[in-house]
């Protein structure tokens, strides 16, 4: 009897003779870019270093688009968004030790977003592997140890055989669900040593799918189809998974009114009859939420920002389909689905029953009138008027990357994203530095669409050396920074708790200056001009710089009390 996976393609005498007859010159880096290539790798992104220099020297033999960034931890926040918006495995070369580590905090975004990145850094030669301690360096005593607890599996290679493999599991790996970060090291004199192995062709390294269990999704049918008030919160992993149109489908079947996370902005039509819209900083709605009597969690965990600073408080039955099997469960017991957002709702969707109901859009509108009441009771006009601003001068198909600023913290809440998969942050993670990179990333990954960034001044500062990035490869992105002298959050929480500030005021270079010393244009503009002269830099070729002078602050929180 012969298997399926008994059977060998037999390679034609073509392959044989291309096998035989290797091009001379190849090294051990020619290996990493020929497994690129062959996974369907078009763009990679990184910094050279001594060790790398092998993988770097083999870009130029292949038919990869580089874009080098000038930090190494920018690079990795460029690598997440590309991975975002195409659904790639987005390469990252790196070097040892210094340039492997600095990328520690982008990878911890891209694992906290489920975002693909391939990481490939180099390691020390062989002879000083296993903690021998020869003082190369760069060395460390077990440099993939930092890695382990950051991204989803780490990849050792010793040897130029083990490379095609080593690298392809890695991308299978980032590209099955949960997608996320992988980290694969390759010694110095490996990349470097010359290769007689064949030229590497197409690696199999297809992503395994993860279906939910059939008696499971029954169930969740079940209690769905008969709820009396069901609700859905739809998370990041229904934007991974590409889901977004199947969620919309089964919450029009179910009469069920959708909240969308931080994470999953987009996932739901802001202005649907059903859209609670995604105000989960907000007692009304987490009530609302609460009051379900089944509440479907798709493709989230419940942490902190989507349950209101863990004051949600379920009183039915939860249903969680997650792909990520640590956060199944973990913060509310709950019908706990291990499966792909994407597969787990076309499941549900061949199961459920219609479910006829003429109060949901009718509570959803008395909900929305209840949040717009308390956030008018607040003297926030200014804030309102610049997301506003920002909003009407952003194209409708254009993505967004914001920082952690108070301006995108507001946009988490109050933002129509118009669609999957166009507004990202940085709240997975919640470190600094991440809009101007990422978006350097997206206009890489399509550059026939403006791009937006949105930092403040704080932020703006761990990525200012990116203008010569943008600026060298020509990337078509706005940057606005909103310019508070200091870090303008820190700043809010320190004075509400201690009466003061300490440690959060900066000094304030001319950014439009900074911008143009780098050829970059930049503008001084005013919440009167901001949609002006957003929309103007948005429709000029190539990256530009809008600065806006402005002290915002936070809505009142709902968690406190």
């Amino acid at each position: 009897m012969t298997h399926d996976h008994d059977l060998v393609l037999r390679p034609t005498p073509a392959q044989i003779t291309a096998a035989l007859n290797p091009p001379p010159g190849r090294n051990g880096g020619d290996l990493v870019v020929e497994t690129l290539a062959g996974l369907g790798a078009t763009t990679v992104f990184g910094l050279p270093g001594q060790h790398a220099l092998g993988m770097f020297d083999a870009l130029r033999r292949s038919s990869l688009r580089y874009v080098g960034l000038r930090v190494e931890n920018n690079a990795g926040f460029a690598a997440d968004a590309y991975g975002r918006i195409t659904g790639e495995a987005a390469p990252l070369l790196l070097s040892t030790g210094p340039g492997a580590l600095t990328s520690l905090a982008a990878l911890q975004e891209a694992a906290a977003a489920s975002a693909p990145v391939l990481a490939i850094g180099s390691q020390i030669p062989v002879a000083g592997l296993g903690g021998a301690r020869k003082g190369y360096l760069h060395e460390l005593p077990d440099q993939a140890a930092s890695f382990r607890g950051v991204v989803k599996s780490v990849h050792t290679v010793r040897s130029q055989s083990q490379i095609p493999s080593a690298i392809a599991a890695a991308w299978k790996s980032a590209l099955t669900a949960p997608h996320g970060p992988v980290w694969v090291e390759i010694p110095q004199d490996v990349l470097l040593a010359e290769t007689s192995l064949p030229v590497v062709t197409a690696p199999d390294a297809t992503p395994d799918d993860l279906p939910p269990r059939p008696e499971l999704t029954a169930l969740a049918a079940h209690l769905l189809s008969h709820a009396e008030r069901p609700a859905i919160l739809a998370g990041g992993g229904v934007v991974r998974s590409d889901a977004s149109g199947k969620l919309r489908l089964l919450a029009e079947r179910l009469n069920a009114p959708v909240a969308t996370t931080f994470g999953g902005k987009g996932a739901f039509p802001w202005n649907h009859p059903l859209s609670l819209q995604s105000w989960l900083e907000d007692r009304h709605t987490t009530d609302f939420l609460e009051d379900a009597d089944v509440l479907l969690v798709v493709g989230s965990g419940l942490g902190e920002l989507s349950s209101n600073y863990h004051t949600f408080a379920p009183r039915g039955r939860v249903i969680q389909i997650e792909a990520d099997l640590g956060k199944l469960e973990s913060n509310h017991p709950a019908v706990g689905i291990h499966a792909d957002a994407r597969l787990a709702l076309q499941a549900l969707l061949e199961t459920v029953e219609d479910r006829p109901d003429t109060t949901a859009r009718e509570r959803v509108r008395e909900l929305l009138a209840k949040v717009a009441a308390r956030i008018d009771a607040q003297d926030r006009t200014l804030e309102r008027n610049v997301l506003s601003a920002v909003r009407q001068a952003l194209p409708s198909d254009s993505p967004s990357f914001w920082d952690m600023t108070i301006l995108a913290y507001w946009a988490w809440s109050a933002f129509d994203a118009q669609g999957p998969n166009l507004m990202h942050s940085a709240q997975g993670a919640g470190g600094l530095g991440y809009g101007f990179p990422a978006a350097l990333g997206a206009a890489a990954a399509d550059p026939t669409r403006p791009v937006l960034a949105v930092s403040g001044d704080g932020g703006a500062l761990y990525s200012i050396a990116e203008l010569a990035t943008a600026r060298q490869y020509d990337l078509p992105v706005t940057w606005l920074i909103i310019d508070d002298g200091g870090y303008g959050i820190l700043r809010e929480y320190m004075t509400d708790a201690f009466g003061k500030p300490t440690a959060t005021e900066l000094h304030r270079p001319d950014y439009v200056a900074l911008a143009e010393s780098f050829g970059v244009t930049g503008v001084h503009t005013t919440p009167e001009t901001l949609r002006e002269d957003l929309a103007r830099a948005l429709t000029t070729p190539g990256p530009s710089v809008v600065v806006l002078p402005a002290v915002l602050r936070m809505f009142a929180p709902t968690h406190l009390g």
